[in-house]
């Protein structure tokens, strides 16, 4: 392995000569690997094989992160910034492309390591999620010019009607039997499919623009300084043209909730307000001059319509028997399900404040 890695390495234009490679994370999709470099004075380098299985166009990927990572060092240079610090750097091949394929037909590539940035793993603190809040408004002030759209590389990614289309496929299929326990659970699915669909007809005829969005919003692919300021998002694999709302929404799924996912003790599930309003406030600090007011409008909305959709799609994998989403135990599924609904009636209960929050923070500075 270690010759196939230098060997893949070499394929690059890479700065000075390469001493160590080896692995970084635990890499759950993509596998991922630092590359130090000899001289003090030369960079180092992230090197990723990219998993076609979940990205099945990896060229279209890459050539959406090139162009926005290319539109955001215009951003960057136009306020006098760094633009090799604040916005990710591509690292081509020797003949230029964006990736290497290998010959096993794997995908290969590589970006800048931006030196003396720091991650954090998790926003349990309100000054985290402010920070958090501010990073993806950052990414999203700075595109919300882009110009064109990106390929889809996620087809029916939060797009409700889809899921409702696969949703009606397993319950008609019931191919493991588990329907007709699940009456409740079903009820909680159809009982909300209407507002959806209304907020969801709204981003499909355009009245709720489509815009360059991240689509996993967590804080670890935010990188920062050493005071703590926003640097530029990170692990653009996943970026596209949708709905900011989604970014917000899946963000506040993700920071606010109380216990975990796959919480067995419901009583430690719950949307913290305080963190909701950390998030909001440091995400409308950079995007409350560009967003409509029909974006405003569905800000709170969007946490429904996220948490919403990821009820359906673990009660759906349980129905279908359990095909999509790894699973630890028999019924564990059910078991996010369960948590995963528990937090969206947190939100539900909590919509009227959480609307008080988003009108507070759209004041002028």
């Amino acid at each position: 392995m270690r010759t196939d890695i230098y060997k893949i390495a070499e394929c690059f234009q890479l700065e000075g000569i390469v001493k160590n490679i080896k692995p970084l994370g635990e890499g759950f999709i993509n596998d991922t690997y630092i590359i130090d470099t000899e001289a003090d004075d030369s960079p180092s380098y992230l090197l990723q094989r990219k998993n076609k299985n979940i990205f099945t166009d990896v060229p279209a990927m890459m050539d959406n992160i090139e162009r926005v990572t290319l539109h955001l060092k215009e951003k960057v240079n136009a306020k006098g910034g760094d633009p090799m610090k604040e916005a990710l750097t591509v690292t081509k091949t020797k003949e230029g492309a964006l990736y290497h394929m290998d010959d096993e037909g794997e995908y290969w590539a590589v970006c800048l390591f931006i030196a003396g940035s720091i991650t954090y793993e998790t926003a349990d603190t309100p000054e985290l999620a402010f920070a958090g809040g501010k990073g993806i408004g950052k990414f999203q002030c700075m595109t919300s010019d882009f110009a064109g759209k990106l390929t889809n590389i996620l087809p029916g990614f939060h797009d409700i009607r889809y899921r409702f289309k696969q949703w009606e496929e397993v319950l008609s299929k019931d191919p493991v039997g588990r329907k007709k326990e699940l009456v409740e659970e079903i009820t909680w699915i159809e009982e909300r499919r209407t507002e959806m669909l209304e907020f969801w007809e709204k981003v499909e005829d355009g009245e709720i623009p489509t815009r360059v969005t991240h689509n996993d919003t967590k804080i670890n692919n935010i990188l920062f300084d050493d005071k703590g300021d926003v640097l530029c998002v990170i692990d653009l694999d996943t970026v596209l043209s949708s709905t900011a709302l989604n970014d917000f929404g899946d963000a506040i799924r993700s920071y606010t909730n109380t216990g975990l996912e796959d919480d067995k003790d419901l009583e430690k599930v719950t949307m913290d307000m305080e963190i909701f309003e950390a998030y909001t406030k440091g995400y409308l600090s950079e995007t409350k001059s560009f967003l409509t007011p029909i974006e405003i409008e569905y800000l709170a909305f969007s946490a429904k319509y996220i948490t919403y959709e990821q009820v359906l799609r673990f009660l759906m994998d349980y129905i279908d028997g359990d095909n999509y989403y790894k699973t630890k135990y028999a019924n564990h599924n059910l078991v996010r399900t369960h948590a995963q609904y528990k937090l969206l009636q947190s939100i539900e209960e909590q919509y009227d404040d959480m609307l008080k929050v988003v009108k507070a923070n759209l004041q002028t500075d």
